[in-house]
Formats: structure tokens, C-alpha cells, sequence
């Protein structure tokens, strides 16, 4: 099989790690982290999992055996192995003794939001409320070629231990890898709508978009680009092969509507949109698609006899014609990545192996074609798919109660290691679809999410801003933010992919000592310097004013929209169509994007939010056309200090691949919550021109030379 299509895994942990007795093998991994497999012939294993890719690393750590027990105690916690229960039975933190159990554990995520109208059931994560959370291995082995397989008479467990989450978390990601980098477009807004549209109808929406000034990095077209009622267009019969859904599968482009399809991904590539396309592949490839001679070839079929060519993500020869014949040429055409909307069932050919995971595995790996940066949007399938972003939440209808849901599911997902979750903002169909103040919260909820991809059905309200006019203004505004938001949030996908630490964090991983922390499911932070509580019911009939209960850390915070100080404490918080809860901590800084347009690359002008306090903020810029681990990025270090009964920011000369960035920027400062009178603008002593305007300081620097800037 092609090397790419092979992960690169290091799964055999060193013998200094493993502690072996009988049919039980015990490797200590980190400080945080014991696995215990238990045979029936010692036949222990050493292959990576579907889950588990990494093991090759040492924890130091002591033991002590007696008749009874083997006690291993690293710097994290004390781990008690029963010899007469083969298991690990309790684990000691700061003296406390927990038992090695899922009692308390605070659950993960799910695999859909389908049809969802308020709550679903969530799997276990890899968290716990009192430091313990066990994770069983059941998945498959990754054999040499890259292909998965069954792995019998084994049980697999993995037990982390720690009184800090985001040390479990960091723990979970060493065994599986952290989440990638995803692309800098993917953190824009996205339009999306199942609809037949044309050609035509497609590129004018985005020019209606363009004219009002509301910013897209992705387009995505629905199922609708390929051909779908298969039988009147060329007589297929379904019911022949068994098929229920005839159209939902297919690969070749509706002439109907894209007559000319390149010319139309060409088009919306000038428009600074990057474009993904739908996927449903469980019908295989049929006699009628464009590709269907050059599968038959590849799979050693007569293209006469007009036989399916049967999906099957377990065969070699498959899995390379599926990419090489059936998206790689449509990747080199425009189509920028793809979105699996996989609904098929969970068997294949291989016992145990779930077509999902395989799909989201084998396109991830296939989307690195080119040395990109890797992309597919898919549904969630298990421990281990954080490696696979974004993910596709599902069809969810239109209720209070599912934006409330939805919050919470986004911010639990964290447990599992999932940290980019893609909604469909503004609800799938049914429901409250005519409420514009439900629209628009559910917005404001995408601006400070992972992702914010509008979305909706064909026969649903659809998601123009213009389509709610009662707070059509406040919605584009919202929309724009996000926009402007890119050089924050990107930033904050490196922390993540670097450091393991995702974007959207519970408040418990911050203060995992503090009650409260636990206790408001919906309050997260979003990077490091924000904390966002959403609006999630609607607003009082009679003030228009709607009322969320959050909880705040101690410190001084102010609220980005309003204006608003608050210290640490329980506060309750009444907010305007126009704004939520999102506070600024003391010394946050915020870099934004002010430059015009879809485009998402790294800014001419950039505009930086400065909060009262002392702080720092390095932004990370790169191409997402060449890859940032061979230093081509570069780093720009951002500090607020208090000095001489004043304020000083240090923009710092920025370091790196300085081609990748402007020679020159207009740079933007804001004193979002600082009152002055005197401003100096300087670099080494030298003075640099500048406008004020109210708190605004804005110059033009080269970015190797840095700025300081001083108000009092």
C-alpha cells in the first residue's frame, strides 16, 4: 500500500517500562498513565491500535512487590496492582485513595447530534472528577501494511491517574498523538446548505455575500454536485443491487447543474474560498459514474459486464484506486478537502472494524497529498478520531434545547481528546426555525466554537442573515468577528497541536479544586485569554434582556462587548440581542485581522485587543501551503506591563520565515479597558508616527523591527 496511506506509529514500549507477571503485563507510560493487559498465553501486544499509536517512551517510576500486590509509584500517583484480580484496584493521588474505576468518570463525546431534539448519551472519556478514569482497548491492531486486525484473547486497559486534567489529557494524546494542525481557512466561517443549487445560483450567493461585507473561507455544496435521482437520469435500478438510497453515492459532477465544474471551483478559489464536497461512498462506484471504466481497471473487472465495483475499505487494491481514480484527480481540479457523511451501518469485511474510523483514518493520511496540511470533515468514531478533524456533529433540529446541548457536548468533548467539533449552526431543520433571536445566539455560540459552519436543509429556513432581519445587523457583525478572529484562534490550534492543550477547555482543567468549576457545564475558555459563557435561553418578554448564571475565577475580568468589570464569584449577567458573556482576563491580549474580504492568510493590518493587567501572547503564523514543522512559520511576541503609572505594549520583532508575512503592517492597537491621555509610539528610542482614534493606536512598522507602544 501506498506509504502514505500507512501511519506512522511507534508502539513498542521499552523493557525498562514493563512489569510482567504471569499473564498480566503492566507498562508505566508517564507519571499519569499505566496500562495492564492481561492474556491467557502471555501473548501480549506490541502493534499500535486504532486507538493507541505510542508507547515508546519511559516514565521513571518505583516498584514494590509482595504475595499480594505490586505497587508502582510515579510522580503523579501510586498505582496498586491486585495479583488476585489481575487489575489495577485503586490509585492513590496527594494521599487520597480513588478506586481504578469509571465512577466519577466526567464522559467524553458521541458520534452524532443526528436528529437530536435535547440530549444524547455520551461515551466515557479519559477524565475523572476525582483524578481516575479507566480506558479499555478493544479496537483493532494496525499491522505493517497499514491495514487493521483483530487482536483476540487480550484485555487492554489503560488507567490515568492525576489531580490535574490537563495532565490526563497531555497523557492520553502522548499514547495517541495530539490533534494535527488544522488549516487556517478551516477557521473562518463556512456556508453550507443541502440544496440543489446551480452553478450559477452558487457563485451569485457568494457575490451577495461579498457586496454586504460578510466574510467566508469555505464553501461547501451538499450532495447535490453529484448526479442523484439515478433512475430518471440513467435508468438505474436499485432495487436490483439492493440499494435504499439510490442517489446519496456518486462521483460524477451534475452537468445539470455545474456545467462547468472546474470553471466553477476556479471561481470560487478567486473569490478566496477553499471548497469541500459531499461524500456518502457505501454504494460503491456504478456502471453510470464518470470513473466507472478506470475502477474496473484498477480492480480487475470488465468495464462491459456493468458491475458494481463494491465499496470496500478493507481491500488494498480498493482503498489505493478509491483515492487515486476517484478524488485525487478532483483534489488536483480544486476540490480543496472532503466531507464524509458517513450513515452506513458499522461492519465491513474485517470483524470489528467500523468503515467510519477507516474512512476518517485512511482520507486523513491521503489529504497530506502535496505536503498540505490534512483535512476531512466526518462523523465522530471513537478514542483516537481527535487525529482525524473536523468533525461532522449531524442533522440536529432547530430548539433552545439543543444550542443548550450543544455547548456543553462541544466543551465535554475535551474529556475525549475531541477538541474540534463542527455543528451545524442554527440547527439542521424542524423546530423553532423562524426565530431570529435563536439564529443568532446560535451564531454568537459558532464565533467562539471550534468552528463555525452555517448550515441548514432544503426545506429548512435557510441561514442568510438576510433571511432574519430582525437581527440581521447583529448577526453579520457576529459574523464578521469570526472572521477577524483567525490570527486568535489559529494561534491557539498550534498551542493545541504543540502542547495538547485544546482551544475550547472546561473550566475544571484550569481549577480542578474549585466546585464551581464543575458546576457550569456551559462556561468554557476559548484559548487563553477568553472565558465564553453562551446565551442559551431566549431573552425576558418584557426587558429583552437575557439572563445567564456564570462563574468567574478569582481575578479582574471585563466583558469584550460591553465594557463590563467583574471580579472572581458567581455573577448573573443580562445581555442584549447584541451581546454575551465573553470576558477578557486581566493583561489579555487579543490580535485580530483587519484586512478586508475573505481572505484568511496572515494580515496586512492587524488589530490588537489589550486588556488591563500584565500578559503576553506569542502569535503563530505559517502558510498553509507548506508545512510549518520545517520552520516555515514565524512568531511574533505581544507583551502588556504596567509601568510608570502607565501602560506599555512591546510588539517584538517577529521571528521565523519573514516571507510569509507582510514587509510592512499597520498595526492596530486597542485599549479596550484603559483610559489615557498621553500616547508614544516607538522603536529603539526612535519615534513612529501614529493616528488615534478614542482608545485605537494604529502605525505602520516593519515586522522585523517590532514597536513599542506607551499610553498614561
Amino acid at each position: 500500500m501506498k506509504k502514505r496511506l500507512i501511519a506512522n506509529t511507534s508502539p513498542q514500549a521499552p523493557e525498562s517500562a514493563q512489569i510482567i507477571h504471569g499473564n498480566t503485563r503492566i507498562t508505566v507510560l508517564t507519571p499519569s498513565l499505566v496500562r495492564v493487559e492481561t492474556t491467557k498465553n502471555c501473548s501480549f501486544c506490541d502493534k499500535a491500535t486504532q486507538i493507541v499509536w505510542y508507547r515508546d517512551f519511559t516514565c521513571p517510576y518505583e516498584k514494590q512487590e509482595d504475595k499480594k500486590s505490586i505497587t508502582i509509584t510515579t510522580s503523579a500517583a501510586v498505582y496498586h496492582y491486585s495479583k488476585r484480580r489481575k487489575k489495577i484496584d485503586y490509585v492513590i493521588i496527594n494521599n487520597r485513595k480513588v478506586a481504578a474505576n469509571n465512577r466519577y468518570n466526567l464522559k467524553g463525546t458521541a458520534r452524532t447530534l443526528d436528529m437530536c431534539i435535547h440530549k444524547v448519551p455520551l461515551k466515557l472519556g479519559v477524565i475523572g472528577r476525582r483524578g481516575v478514569a479507566v480506558m479499555e482497548d478493544d479496537s483493532l491492531a494496525l499491522e505493517a501494511n497499514g491495514m487493521p486486525a483483530p487482536r483476540d484473547g487480550i484485555k487492554d486497559v489503560y488507567v490515568f491517574a492525576s489531580d490535574r486534567p490537563i495532565a490526563a489529557l497531555q497523557s492520553f494524546f502522548a499514547i495517541t498523538g495530539k490533534p494535527p494542525l488544522v488549516p487556517r481557512y478551516a477557521l473562518g466561517n463556512w456556508w453550507s446548505r443541502y440544496y440543489a443549487y446551480t452553478q450559477d445560483e452558487y457563485l451569485a450567493l457568494m457575490d451577495k455575500f461579498a457586496s454586504e461585507n460578510i466574510p467566508f473561507t469555505v464553501a461547501t455544496i451538499d450532495m447535490d454536485w453529484h448526479w442523484v435521482d439515478v433512475k430518471q437520469e440513467f435508468g438505474y435500478d436499485a432495487k436490483r443491487e439492493n440499494i435504499w438510497s439510490p442517489g446519496w453515492t456518486g462521483y460524477s459532477w451534475n452537468t445539470k447543474l455545474f456545467p462547468d465544474y472546474k470553471k466553477f471551483l476556479k471561481e470560487l478559489h478567486k473569490k478566496g474560498l477553499k471548497t469541500t464536497v459531499n461524500l456518502h461512498p457505501a454504494s460503491g462506484v456504478r456502471w453510470f459514474e464518470t470513473q466507472y471504466a478506470d475502477m474496473c481497471r484498477a480492480m480487475g473487472l470488465d468495464p462491459a459486464e456493468k458491475k458494481t465495483v463494491k465499496f470496500d475499505i478493507t481491500d488494498e487494491r480498493f482503498l489505493e484506486a478509491y483515492f487515486e481514480v476517484l478524488h485525487e484527480p478532483y483534489e488536483d481540479e480544486g476540490v480543496d478537502f472532503w466531507w464524509i457523511d458517513w450513515q452506513q451501518g458499522k461492519k465491513t469485511a474485517v470483524e470489528g472494524l467500523d468503515p467510519l474510523w477507516a474512512l476518517n483514518h485512511y482520507h486523513m493520511l491521503n489529504s497530506s497529498r502535496g505536503n498540505k496540511k490534512p483535512l476531512v470533515l466526518s462523523r465522530y468514531s471513537g478514542l483516537g478520531s481527535h487525529r482525524y478533524p473536523l468533525g461532522f456533529s449531524g442533522d440536529t433540529f432547530v430548539y433552545w434545547k439543543v444550542l443548550d446541548f450543544q455547548v456543553y457536548f462541544t466543551v465535554n468533548a475535551t474529556n475525549a481528546g475531541y477538541t474540534y467539533w463542527s455543528h451545524d449552526i442554527g440547527g439542521h431543520q424542524h423546530g423553532k426555525q423562524k426565530s431570529d433571536e435563536l439564529y443568532l445566539r446560535w451564531i454568537q455560540f459558532g464565533v467562539f466554537s471550534p468552528i463555525l459552519r452555517l448550515h441548514s436543509t432544503a426545506s429548512a429556513l435557510s441561514k442568510e442573515p438576510w433571511h432574519h432581519p430582525a437581527v440581521k445587523d447583529a448577526a453579520v457583525e457576529f459574523l464578521r468577528l469570526r472572521h477577524r478572529l483567525i490570527p486568535y484562534v489559529y494561534t491557539m490550534c498550534k498551542r493545541t497541536a504543540e502542547e495538547g492543550r485544546a482551544l475550547i477547555e472546561p473550566l475544571y482543567y484550569q481549577h480542578p479544586f474549585v466546585a464551581e468549576a464543575y458546576e457550569y457545564k456551559n462556561e468554557y475558555y476559548f484559548g487563553t485569554e477568553l472565558i465564553v459563557s453562551p446565551v442559551v435561553r431566549p431573552a425576558d418578554k418584557k426587558t429583552g434582556l437575557a439572563k445567564t448564571e456564570i462563574w468567574l475565577p478569582e481575578g479582574n475580568y471585563t466583558n469584550i462587548f460591553t465594557g463590563e468589570k467583574l471580579k472572581g464569584g458567581k455573577h448573573t449577567v443580562l445581555s442584549t440581542l447584541e451581546t454575551i458573556p465573553v470576558y477578557a482576563k486581566e493583561g489579555a491580549i487579543v490580535p485580530l485581522s483587519n484586512d478586508p474580504g475573505n481572505g484568511y492568510g496572515n494580515p496586512q493590518s492587524l488589530e490588537i485587543l489589550i486588556y488591563n493587567g500584565e500578559g503576553c501572547f506569542t502569535l503563530h503564523e505559517d502558510s498553509d501551503d507548506l508545512s510549518h514543522e520545517n520552520g516555515n512559520f514565524v512568531i511574533t511576541k505581544l507583551e502588556v506591563a504596567k509601568k510608570d503609572g502607565g501602560c506599555e505594549v512591546t510588539v517584538h520583532a517577529s521571528q521565523g520565515n519573514l516571507s510569509l508575512i507582510p514587509e510592512e503592517r499597520t498595526i492596530t492597537v486597542n485599549f479596550a479597558d484603559i483610559d489615557f491621555s498621553e500616547v508614544r509610539v516607538e522603536n529603539g528610542g526612535t519615534p513612529i508616527n501614529y493616528n488615534l482614534d478614542g482608545k485605537k493606536v494604529s502605525f505602520v512598522c516593519k515586522p522585523e523591527r517590532g514597536a513599542v507602544i506607551i499610553v498614561k
